[in-house]
């Protein structure tokens, strides 16, 4: 036979191949993947290597941290991100007086007006109970001056406000337990008037008011309450993040806390670190760290959809997530924050990114 007929040949199995794949995915499946792949919204150089939390502000712009754990030759800031996707800063954040070093993970508008940010000083290497709550004081949409309103946690991570009170999570309350407990800590903002309030570490500070543990076979057992938010009617959402699961806390009149319920776990899930609640559907989006994953969680039934996942060590080319640690919502589009940090098999490397994923 001509070697023109056996390439004639293998092509005709090569593309009888690629159709019997295509055929065992739904066509609507194999056009929703494509429509929800993940593309570059920013490229933030090397000067702002490391993004992490992010919220959406009263004006439509993001508010989004930048720790720089990958280069902290860059102080930590914060940004803010432009209907149009262009980014400028709103301030340079004071580094620990003991530490001299600054890790913000989560931020969140207060009701004030101003900025709350978790400062985790266990990710600078200090994990003895040093970590802050630290406020932003917001005048005509620039920042005035930086207080810090809470210390004494150890792996302080997101933040929320809701009602009278910010709430933050610690993803650590004791580390050397197993299995390593984790919760929430709600800080009224009429306790913010004088010095800082003093969090006693190790569990039975009065201010936490949501407590679990966290039971996993690998290092994700050290990592356990992440992201946090609330739904319209005041539920809050906590992130188990060793345990790839979501958890519901309702509160009574008195505003103390139920048992938590498990909204969801696994089901694609591999680790759940920062949430957000879509303010319309009350459907929550999670990025997944270990799964480089987005997942929407549905809270009535807790089914799990994914709507992007990669590959690990992807290097975020062309928008792939690298280690995606937030997400953000802004209309029809899911902003993601790639804090590319080199845990899992994962090595740090351009670019540094931001992805958005277009929803339908």
């Amino acid at each position: 036979m001509k070697r023109s007929g056996y390439l004639m040949i293998l092509c005709v199995l090569i593309g009888c191949v690629l159709a019997a794949a295509m055929a065992g995915c739904p066509k609507e499946e194999q056009v929703k993947a494509q429509a929800n792949k993940p593309t570059i919204a920013i490229d933030l150089g090397e000067k702002y290597n490391t993004p992490d939390g992010m919220v959406l502000d009263a004006d439509n712009t993001i508010l989004l941290n930048i720790p720089n754990f990958n280069d902290d030759s860059h102080p930590a800031v914060v940004l803010r991100i432009s209907e149009d996707d262009k980014i400028e800063e709103v301030c340079t954040l004071p580094v620990h007086p003991v530490s001299k070093k600054v890790g913000p993970l989560g931020i969140d508008v207060g009701s004030d007006g101003n900025l709350y940010i978790a400062d985790n000083q266990g990710m600078v290497g200090h994990p003895e109970g040093i970590s802050r709550l630290l406020r932003v004081n917001m005048k005509d949409g620039k920042a005035r001056s930086i207080d810090t309103v809470a210390e004494g946690m150890r792996m302080a991570n997101a933040v929320s406000c809701f009602g009278d009170s910010v709430y933050v999570t610690e993803t650590s309350l004791d580390p050397e337990a197993v299995p390593m407990p984790s919760g929430v800590y709600r800080f009224r903002y009429s306790e913010f008037a004088g010095k800082p309030v003093k969090v006693a570490v190790g569990g039975g500070d009065r201010h936490l008011i949501a407590k679990f543990t966290t039971t996993a076979d690998d290092w994700r057992a050290t990592v356990g309450a992440n992201g946090l938010g609330f739904d319209k009617d005041g539920n809050m959402y906590v992130c188990n993040f060793g345990e790839a699961s979501l958890l519901k806390y309702t509160f009574d009149e008195n505003g103390k806390t139920s048992a938590p319920t498990v909204v969801a776990r696994g089901q694609g899930m591999e680790s759940t670190d920062g949430l957000k609640v879509h303010p319309e559907t009350g459907e929550i989006y999670i990025a997944d760290f270990v799964a480089n994953a987005v997942h929407k969680v549905d809270p009535k039934t807790g089914k799990v959809t994914t709507i992007w996942r990669n590959e690990n060590n992807s290097g975020g080319k062309d928008g792939l997530l690298d280690k995606p640690s937030e997400v953000c919502i802004r209309g029809n589009r899911i902003y993601v924050s790639n804090i590319d940090l080199t845990l899992d098999g994962n090595e740090h490397d351009a670019p540094h990114t931001i992805s958005v994923i277009e929803l339908e």
